[in-house]
């Protein structure tokens, strides 16, 4: 089961700091007793050739002395040097020792200790192995270790075999002190760290805990509040702009649902409210056959007026949430152009207006959702008839234009206005509200005829731009991908 203390990040960075550093400190310990260990036994094995070196130039010394014999100058070089920690020893031609000094500190009450079987073999091998050269061996007696050094030495007719052996208690002390020193400090370096490296785990994540905290307070009724920038920080101060910004485009959509819903609502209420309005004055007495007549046609332009409004709402809500169900198929797109200028023709002709369609000399073959690209087209289109005066020109042309077809709708109208250019592809944006009621046509009249057509561009990965407004007309121009990967 995880335990809960875990959950924490200081106390995890912790641990893992921690955890890191006693790897770092296990290794430099190991490493460093272990330098430590070899640089001991190199001075000790350098100290017992010293010392090797000094018994046979004695011994050759006093044997070169006139009427010295092998026994009485192998006698004068072993007891003439003395040592604390080490035994000298010298064999004969049958392994017999000829001689020894006095036994190593710690040995003084065994001066024949080296004659013990294990010990004596040890030694009797190693000069075995001398025979070539110098040789060295490591062997314990009691409680105690010991370095040997041995050589073969040619005295007269025979050879004889000089041995030193080292007691190895002071340099084994001397690593257990190293130890000792090891076990206490590195629990002390790993506690000092550990604690350290808790508090600054907790000083640098004090930003991070005070940021939730402030966070943890802000709403959808507070969302214009900001979380406060470290200055000092450069990782925190990003992440705090990141939540900033964050923050931002939430209060901005919840601002642009909060408006969406409160134009929906107005735009839906107005038709109901006629509808309703009506309805009740043609129950309210009896009437003739043309009033009726009439208090239905107008019930009846008001129901396809919040039918289309409600189409609308429901494709905006659907591409808001990336649910809209595209068809792709192949089809000819300069025949969809011309199709929808055919559909609207009617329009134009109630209003005296002359629509013109500037066909390409090709056809044009296109992959994408063609009723997408209907509706895109159709809208522009009433766009265009609904705020063209009588007598007006529409003019549709389609063209190739670098790596984009161009679709360009443009009209005779008056043009938008400087202030409201910005805002014409919003929901619900209506430049002359009254105006635009008046000229319903065949659209709901609420405000997203030009919110869907540019979501029909973007969602063929194209764009629509307004191109040009003036008082001279409008033109809108869409630019749609040569290849499109949707």
């Amino acid at each position: 089961m995880k335990l809960d203390f875990l959950s924490s990040m200081r106390i995890r960075l912790t641990l893992w700091y921690t955890s890191v550093l006693a790897l770092v400190l296990l290794i430099f310990a190991v490493t460093s007793y272990s330098y430590l260990a070899r640089a001991a036994r190199q001075r000790t094995d350098a100290s017992l050739s010293d010392t090797l070196d000094s018994l046979i130039s004695t011994f050759n010394t006093e044997l070169n002395d006139e009427g010295q014999t092998i026994e009485v100058s192998a006698q004068e070089a072993a007891l003439g040097l003395h040592f604390h920690d080490r035994q000298l020893i010298i064999y004969d031609a049958h392994n017999q020792v000829l001689v020894s000094s006095s036994a190593p500190s710690g040995l003084a009450s065994n001066a024949n200790w080296f004659l013990a079987a294990p010990v004596s073999e040890n030694l009797l091998a190693l000069t075995t192995t001398a025979a070539n050269g110098r040789s060295f061996s490591l062997f314990a007696y009691g409680q105690e270790q010991f370095r040997a050094v041995a050589s073969i030495v040619p005295a007269k007719d025979q050879s004889l075999k000089f041995v030193v052996v080292n007691s190895l208690r002071d340099e084994n002390q001397s690593l257990v002190q190293t130890r000792r020193a090891f076990y206490i400090a590195v629990p002390l370096a790993l506690l000092i760290a550990a604690v350290g490296g808790y508090l600054l785990a907790r000083k640098s994540l004090a930003p991070v805990v005070s940021m939730g905290e402030q966070a943890a307070h802000i709403g959808a009724a507070n969302l214009s509040r900001r979380i406060p920038v470290p200055e000092n920080n450069r990782e925190l101060g990003r992440l705090a702009a990141i939540f900033n910004d964050l923050l931002g485009r939430l209060d901005k959509s919840f601002a642009e649902q909060k408006r969406f819903m409160a134009d929906a609502s107005h735009e839906l209420r107005t038709p109901v409210a006629v509808i309703v309005g009506e309805s009740e004055v043609a129950l309210s007495q009896p009437r003739a056959t043309d009033e009726y007549r009439d208090s239905l046609s107008i019930v009846n332009d008001e129901g396809r007026r919040l039918t289309r409004l409600v189409e609308d709402l429901f494709t905006l809500a659907r591409a808001d949430s990336g649910e809209y169900p595209l068809v792709m198929t192949d089809f000819y797109l300069d025949e969809s152009v011309n199709e929808s200028v055919r559909s609207v023709r009617s329009l134009a002709a109630q209003k005296g207006l002359e629509l013109l369609y500037h066909a390409p000399e090709i056809e044009i073959a296109y992959r994408g959702d063609e009723a997408v690209i209907t509706r895109m087209m159709m809208n522009l289109l009433q766009n265009a008839i609904k705020f063209t005066p009588a007598n007006g020109r529409i003019e549709v042309g389609l063209k190739l234009n670098c790596a984009n077809w161009e679709i360009s709708v443009s009209d005779s109208g008056e043009g938008i206005p400087e202030h409201a250019r910005q805002q014409v592809f919003e929901r619900f944006f209506r430049v002359d509200k009254v105006r635009s009621r008046q000229n319903i046509l065949n659209g709901s009249g609420a405000g997203l005829g030009l919110s869907i057509a540019k979501w029909a561009a973007e969602l063929h990965g194209g764009k629509i731009v307004l191109e040009r407004t003036g008082p001279h007309g409008t033109t809108f121009v869409i630019y749609l991908p040569l290849q499109t990967d949707l």
